[in-house]
């Protein structure tokens, strides 16, 4: 199910994140407080009660101010922990302060929530899930890095009928028409970037 072996994805994937390189502190730091501001407007963020997301790392949309805000409202925040084999077990934020840095073999470090460990059916429960990626098409599929962690999440989401609300954060220049597609790829409801929301014909209002 990993979705890096797909050529056409690599390179896609590359220019992408030679792009996000190039952008300063200061872009990144602009671009979060947008992107928190955007998705603290989306019905389903407003109206959930769970929702699992992620810590941004490195030039990557960032995160934090949305995942203190959501905290904030009351709103129960779940963040992943990868696991040996890229699959995802899941914390609970309870802050900045409640976070700690993972380095996986020679990946980047990645901030991981430090209290209990809740297994990985515990994404099932979420009412929005905010997905990490590179880009995403005018069909809502998402280009993801290729770990193929959350590709296991989505189908683990399908086997159990669970249907939370799927949405991407992302730049404005990562909206594309379109990027390749495998059979295991799934769409999503909605995208953020600091300019606007777009919803996909899986949308919901």
């Amino acid at each position: 199910m990993r979705n890096g072996t797909d050529p056409a994805k690599r390179i896609l994937r590359r220019g992408f994140l030679t792009v996000r390189k190039g952008l300063t502190a200061d872009d990144v730091a602009k671009a979060a407080d947008a992107l928190a501001a955007r998705a603290l407007g989306l019905p389903e963020l407003a109206r959930a009660r769970t929702v699992a997301a992620y810590v941004s790392v490195g030039n990557e949309p960032g995160t934090l101010a949305l995942l203190d805000a959501l905290h904030a409202r009351g709103v129960r925040v779940l963040l992943p922990v990868l696991m040996e084999d890229n699959d995802l077990d899941w914390g609970a934020y309870e802050g900045e302060g409640s976070l700690v840095r993972v380095r996986h073999g020679g990946k980047m470090a990645l901030l991981e929530p430090a209290g209990e460990r809740l297994g990985p059916a515990a994404v099932e429960r979420a009412d929005a899930v905010l997905l990490p990626g590179l880009a995403v098409d005018a069909r809502g599929m998402r280009l993801g890095r290729g770990g193929g962690s959350y590709d296991r999440v989505l189908a683990r989401l399908e086997r159990a009928g669970a249907d939370p609300a799927l949405v991407v954060l992302l730049y404005d220049t990562e909206v594309v028409d379109r990027v390749p597609e495998e059979p295991h790829d799934r769409p999503v409801h909605a995208v953020v970037t600091p300019s606007g929301v777009r919803r996909f014909g899986t949308a919901r209002a």
